[in-house]
C-alpha cells in the first residue's frame, strides 16, 4: 500500500506503484484533463512517472507555478520538430526556456528568413493538433551517440559523448521526433496549446564559445492562455516604442559609435539630463550629512589585490603598464574610500562617516553584452560608503532606505520591491563573518520595517546586500539600488578607529547605491516615460516658436523672460510653418510649447501647448513665466 499526500493534507492510498496520471484521475476527471506533470516530495515529475513508495504530491496545471515552465520547455521541442519537418537538413543543438519564451540553436547552410519563422509557427501548431504522446526513454550513454551520430545530429552526439560512461541517458519522443533531455515535459504536444510564437532570429556560437561555429538561434515565446500572449506581445510593442537608443537620437540625448565603444557620446541635451540627475541627488546626499569626495581613475594593481577586486574581477578591469607597474582603470570605488578614510587617526566620536563620489569605472563588459545605455563601458555611480559601528548598522540602514525611497517617489517610481542576497558561492570570509554580517542585515530591516523577499546566493564577494528593484510603468523590473553590509574589506585593507575604550577596532563598511550607473538609470527614465519628462527633468522644458514672422521680437523676449526665470528654454524662429513646428518638437518629446504670433506680439501673451495635448492655453507673459517657474521646480531636498 502506498500513501499519497496531497497539498491540502488529505492522504489516498494505492495499493501498489502509482503515476502522477493514476493520481489525478483517482481525484476526479476534471483534474485529470488539466494535469500537466507533478510534483513528487518537491522534484517535478512527468505525469507519467512512477511512485514506488510514500511521496507528497502536487498535480500541476496551467495554473500553477511550474507551469510556464513546462510550456516553453515543451514550445522549444516543438519548434525543433517542426524544424526538422521542414528542413530535414537542419541539425539541432540545445533549445531551453528563458524567462518569457524559449529558444532553439539550430545548424544550416542556409539563413532561416522571416518567412520561414512564418512556415515553422504554422508547423508547430500543426504538431499541437496531432496530440502527440512524449514520451521518454533511458538509453545507455555509448547507444545514444550512435543513435544521434546515425541521425546526423553531430552536435548532440557530442553533448552525449561528455556525460560520464554508465550514466543513464535521458530521451524524450514526440512523433518522429527524438531530442536528449533531462526533462520533465508535457503529457502530449497538444497539452501546449496555442499561445505561442516566434519573436526573432540571432546568432549564436556553440556553446557560447567565439571560436566555435556560429549557429541559427530562433527566439520564441509562450503562455498559458492567448490573454497571457496578447499582454505580452503588447509590453514587446510598448517597449519598442520606448526604446531609450531610439527616443535617444530623436531627443538629441546622446550617441555611441565603434570608435568608442560601450562608452556614450552625450550631446547637449543629453547632459543637460545627466546634471540634473548629478544635482537632484547631490542636493539630497548634502541633506543627508554625506561629505563628497573625488578619487583616482588608475591604481596599481597590487591595491586591487589587497582588496580581492583583482581576483574576483580582474578579468574585467582595463589595465595599462607604465613605470613598470600595472595599473587599472577602477571598476567601482570602495578600495579608493577605504584608502581616504585610513588617512589621520579616526575616532568613534567622526563615526558614521557618510563618504559619497560620483566615481567614474570602466570595465570590459563584453561586446555582446552591450545595449544603449544599458549596458556599457564606461559609466558614473552615484556610490557611498559609510563607515560606522556595528551598533549604528540598523539607524543607518533605516535612513538609507528612507532616502531611497523618497527618491525613486520624486522619479515617479512609486512600486518597489527589496531582496535580501545572502552570501555567494565565491566569497571572501569565513561563515562566521558571514554569520554576522547577514544577521546585522536582517536585524536592519526588521528594525527599519523593510518588507524583503529572500535571494539566495547573490550577495557581494565580501557581503550581504538589499537590492532595490523598481517597476516601470509597462510593468517591466529594473535593479537600482543597493545596500551592502562589509566586515571584510576594512580587514583586508587595514582600516580602523579609536573606540571609546581607546582600543583600535575595525569599522563597518556600507555600501550603497540608489540610481546605481547614472547612465543606466537615464535610460531607465526614458524608457518609464517614454521620453515625455516630467517637467522638471526635462533637458529643454520648453520652446517658444514663431507663428509669424511679425511675432520674431517678442518671441526672442519671451524666451529670455523664461530662461531669466531660471527655465530651460529654446527659441525658434525658423522659416517653417506653425505645423511644422508643433511635430517637429512633439518627437522631441519637449513638455511645453509656447506660440507667438503677431496678435501675441501685440497683446503680449503666449499662447500654450502641452505635449500630447490639442487644447491651447493664452496666457500673458509675465502670468506664464510666474506658473511655468512654480510647476517645474524640482522636488525639495
Amino acid at each position: 500500500m502506498i500513501s499519497i499526500t496531497l497539498p491540502d493534507g488529505s492522504v489516498r492510498a494505492f495499493d501498489g506503484a502509482v503515476s502522477g496520471a493514476d493520481i489525478a484521475a483517482a481525484i476526479g476527471p476534471g483534474l485529470a484533463a488539466a494535469a500537466l506533470a507533478m510534483r513528487a516530495d518537491g522534484v517535478l515529475m512527468d505525469l507519467k512517472a512512477v511512485i514506488d513508495s510514500d511521496a507528497r504530491v502536487e498535480i500541476v496545471t496551467g495554473d500553477s507555478e511550474d507551469a510556464l515552465e513546462l510550456i516553453r520547455h515543451d514550445a522549444a521541442h516543438v519548434m525543433a520538430e517542426a524544424v526538422k519537418e521542414l528542413y530535414p537538413e537542419t541539425q539541432v543543438t540545445i533549445g531551453p526556456a528563458i524567462e518569457n519564451g524559449f529558444y532553439y540553436d539550430f545548424a544550416r547552410p542556409t539563413p532561416f528568413t522571416p518567412e520561414d519563422l512564418e512556415a515553422i509557427e504554422a508547423r508547430m501548431r500543426e504538431i499541437v493538433e496531432r496530440d502527440e504522446p512524449i514520451e521518454r526513454e533511458l538509453w545507455d550513454r555509448d547507444e545514444a551517440v550512435t543513435l544521434f551520430e546515425k541521425m546526423g545530429e553531430r552536435y548532440k552526439a557530442e553533448i552525449i559523448a561528455g556525460i560520464p560512461s554508465g550514466e543513464a541517458i535521458a530521451l524524450y519522443r514526440q512523433g518522429d521526433f527524438v531530442d536528449l533531455c533531462r526533462g520533465p515535459h508535457l503529457p502530449s504536444t497538444g497539452k501546449l496549446g496555442k499561445a505561442f510564437k516566434l519573436t526573432k532570429l540571432a546568432g549564436a556560437y556553440w556553446r557560447g564559445d567565439s571560436n566555435n561555429e556560429m549557429l541559427q538561434r530562433i527566439y520564441g515565446t509562450a503562455w498559458a492562455d492567448k490573454k497571457q500572449l496578447a499582454d505580452y506581445l503588447h509590453r514587446l510593442e510598448e517597449a519598442e516604442r520606448r526604446d531609450h537608443r531610439r527616443l535617444g537620437r530623436e531627443m538629441e540625448l546622446f550617441h555611441f559609435q565603434d570608435e568608442a565603444s560601450g562608452m556614450v557620446f552625450w550631446h547637449p541635451k543629453g547632459w543637460t539630463l545627466y546634471r540634473l540627475l548629478v544635482d537632484y541627488v547631490r542636493r539630497k546626499l548634502d541633506k543627508a550629512g554625506y561629505v563628497e569626495v573625488n578619487t583616482p581613475q588608475l591604481v596599481d594593481r597590487t591595491l586591487w589585490e589587497a582588496s580581492g577586486h583583482w581576483e574576483k574581477f580582474g578579468e574585467h578591469m582595463f589595465t595599462i603598464e607604465a613605470d613598470d607597474r600595472t595599473l587599472a582603470l577602477k571598476p567601482m570605488n570602495c578600495p579608493c574610500h577605504v584608502q581616504i578614510f585610513r588617512q589621520g587617526i579616526k575616532s568613534y566620536r567622526d563615526l558614521p562617516l557618510r563618504m559619497a563620489e560620483f566615481g567614474s569605472c570602466h570595465r570590459d563588459e563584453p561586446s555582446g553584452a552591450l545595449h544603449g545605455l544599458m549596458r556599457v563601458r564606461a559609466f558614473t555611480q552615484d556610490d557611498a560608503h559609510i563607515f560606522c559601528t556595528h551598533e549604528q548598522i540598523t539607524a543607518e540602514a533605516a535612513a538609507f532606505c528612507e532616502l531611497a525611497l523618497g527618491m525613486y517617489r520624486d522619479f515617479g517610481f512609486t512600486d518597489v520591491a527589496i531582496k535580501f542576497a545572502d552570501r555567494p558561492p565565491g566569497r571572501a570570509g569565513s561563515d562566521a563573518v558571514w554569520d554576522r554580517a547577514e544577521a546585522a542585515l536582517e536585524a536592519a530591516a526588521e528594525a527599519a520595517g523593510i518588507g524583503y523577499t529572500l535571494n539566495p546566493g547573490d550577495g557581494a564577494f565580501y557581503g550581504p546586500k538589499l537590492d532595490f528593484v523598481l517597476r516601470d510603468a509597462i510593468g517591466r523590473e529594473w535593479q537600482c539600488g543597493t545596500f551592502q553590509v562589509d566586515f571584510v574589506l576594512p580587514e583586508r585593507l587595514d582600516a580602523s578607529y579609536v573606540g571609546e575604550d581607546g582600543e583600535r577596532h575595525r569599522p563597518v563598511m556600507l555600501h550603497r547605491a540608489i540610481l546605481g550607473s547614472i547612465e543606466r538609470f537615464a535610460g531607465i527614465l526614458i524608457e518609464h516615460y517614454a521620453g515625455r519628462f516630467p517637467l522638471w527633468l526635462a533637458p529643454v522644458q520648453a520652446v517658444v516658436a514663431t507663428i509669424t514672422r511679425d511675432g520674431d521680437a517678442f518671441a526672442a523676449e519671451a524666451a529670455e523672460s523664461l530662461r531669466a526665470a531660471g527655465l530651460r528654454v529654446e527659441l525658434d524662429t525658423s522659416n517653417e510653418k506653425i505645423g511644422y513646428k508643433v511635430r517637429l518638437h512633439s518627437v522631441r518629446k519637449v513638455p511645453l510649447l509656447l506660440a507667438v504670433g503677431k496678435r501675441e506680439a501685440a497683446d503680449r501673451t503666449v499662447s500654450i501647448r502641452r505635449l500630447g495635448g490639442a487644447d491651447q492655453e493664452v496666457l500673458a507673459l509675465d502670468e506664464a513665466v510666474a506658473r511655468l517657474v512654480a510647476e517645474a521646480s524640482p522636488p525639495a531636498a
